[in-house]
């Protein structure tokens, strides 16, 4: 209640009022600017063709990509292509192309890893000179394969049809690759390629799953870890890589569910430590294979932080359809951010845990419809953590094999989830804030990242889509076919 001094004192009540007046109206100002942010994108979402929308998404300054399995980020015209570049280092590859019936009665032909009924495994000449004579002629040179033949191995490792999932992912495309995920010098350009990619998307960071492990050279001998961090690292010096600007850091990605998995994982741990571009562990495979549950590691991990001080933990948890303590388990494994995190919607004790940090979830929206772990988008709990506060960054996977883009990432979210343009900027922020690269340089990115989204949220408030360049993005085959973004009509 007023005293009844203030009542009857006219000056005061003028300059009570006055200042009243001019809070009202600075706090009327500041919810409408803060709309008016935003204005400009709504507007472009109610009015721009799918092809505008992605275009400006294309073109859109972006933070990282966190969570890319770069052997899966290979596109497979690169892997050709540079298959049959490698002949010239002495690497000739074969793959097969038929099957003779070459193995008898009651003999393995359904070996885990390589199954003798599998088209398109990929091998060295020195490895395919150990085959039998009958199991050499199911295979061809790679570099005499006809038009047909490299259409289907191309298509072989790409998960392009709708009959296509899960089992087909897990199960035939890394069996395929086989020998040429093993050659350090095509691994290298794989990388390179990869990172010229997402450097033409605008990214200015990457922090790539790359095995340091199981490489050999022409002749089949291997190659110690050490050897191939620096085949990998003397590659990215190189001038056309520096000049993109992009910076990078490796995580070394080591196979759950082996029964020698703990043993990588210390193998892992140790090489970390002792690089200075690799900055963390992640576990990786199929986590419905239950023999790589996390609790398994438990142990062996305390074991490991007893040792080592300088080691970062981001795994795969939480990728399967049905309820379970996985995401929970992984973060008391120590893990800073959990890849996939899907159940973690059926874990309410472990969503509030996670609310407003400090752990990330890496968001696989494309890889998530493709394997199935959501039948549509209307069942993925990406908008649910994104607007409960629990940190979020899109990622892309294994694009290469999905044949999609980080572009397409923000498409399918703003098409589906329909983000704002704040929520866009957040996961953007989001990639390099939770990344795992040194503290001054992730305050330097953040930096980098503000600017640059500022100058391109102002020129697009003011010019608007005529601000966008007139050569279409790039487009690949996921968007052409879920959203018809590569119909005649679009004039491509």
């Amino acid at each position: 209640m007023l005293s009844r001094q203030f009542l009857m004192n006219r000056p005061l009540r003028v300059m009570f009022g006055l200042f009243f007046t001019f809070f009202l109206s600075s706090l009327l100002l500041v919810a409408p600017t803060a709309r008016a942010n935003d204005a400009w994108f709504e507007e472009i979402k109610r009015t721009a063709t799918d092809a505008e929308l992605y275009q400006l998404l294309y073109e859109m300054p972006k933070g990282g990509d966190l969570h890319l399995h770069i052997s899966g980020s290979g596109f497979p015209e690169w892997w050709y292509e540079l298959a049959l570049a490698a002949e010239a280092d002495g690497y000739r590859y074969y793959t097969k192309v038929r099957i003779n019936n070459c193995r008898d009665y009651g003999g393995q032909a359904f070996k885990i890893g390589t199954p003798y009924l599998l088209m398109f495994v990929t091998l060295q000449e020195s490895n395919w000179k150990k085959l039998p004579t009958c199991e050499q002629e199911e295979y061809v040179r790679m570099s005499s394969l006809t038009p047909d033949q490299k259409e289907g191995w191309l298509n072989s490792i790409k998960l392009d049809k709708s009959y296509e999932g899960r089992a087909e992912f897990f199960e035939t495309h890394w069996q395929r690759l086989q020998d040429l995920a093993a050659n350090p010098w095509l691994r290298s350009e794989i990388i390179a390629r990869n990172f010229k990619a997402f450097s033409d998307e605008g990214l200015m960071y990457l922090e790539p799953q790359v095995s340091a492990m199981g490489y050999i050279d022409a002749q089949g001998s291997g190659i110690t870890p050490a050897e191939v961090a620096t085949i990998f690292e003397s590659r990215l010096v190189e001038q056309d890589i520096r000049d993109l600007g992009l910076y990078w850091r490796f995580q070394q990605s080591i196979l759950r569910f082996t029964p020698f998995a703990e043993e990588d994982l210390k193998q892992a741990y140790e090489f970390v430590s002792s690089q200075e571009t690799w900055v963390a562990v992640n576990m990786v495979g199929r986590e419905d294979d239950d023999k790589g549950h996390p609790a398994r590691f438990l142990s062996a991990m305390r074991a490991l932080r007893h040792k080592y001080n300088n080691v970062k933990l981001s795994i795969h948890a939480g990728e399967v359809d049905e309820p379970n303590s996985h995401v929970k388990d992984t973060l008391l494994l120590g893990a800073d951010r959990i890849g996939h995190g899907l159940n973690l919607i059926f874990d309410p004790d472990t969503m509030l845990l996670m609310r407003h940090g400090p752990y990330m979830v890496e968001i696989n929206l494309v890889s998530n419809l493709l394997l199935e772990y959501v039948t549509d988008y209307s069942e993925h709990p990406f908008p649910e953590y994104l607007r409960t506060g629990i940190p979020v960054a899109l990622s892309t996977d294994d694009r290469g094999m999905w044949d999609s883009t980080m572009t397409d990432e923000f498409f399918v979210a703003v098409k589906e989830f329909n983000l704002s343009w704040e929520e866009i900027k957040l996961l953007g922020e989001n990639s390099l804030k939770y990344s795992f690269t040194e503290p001054a340089k992730k305050k330097e990115m953040l930096k980098t990242y503000a600017n640059r989204i500022e100058r391109f949220e102002k020129k697009l408030a003011r010019q608007g889509l005529s601000a966008l360049a007139k050569d279409p993005a790039p487009r690949h085959g996921f968007v052409c076919a879920r959203y018809a973004l590569c119909a005649p009509s679009l004039g491509e």
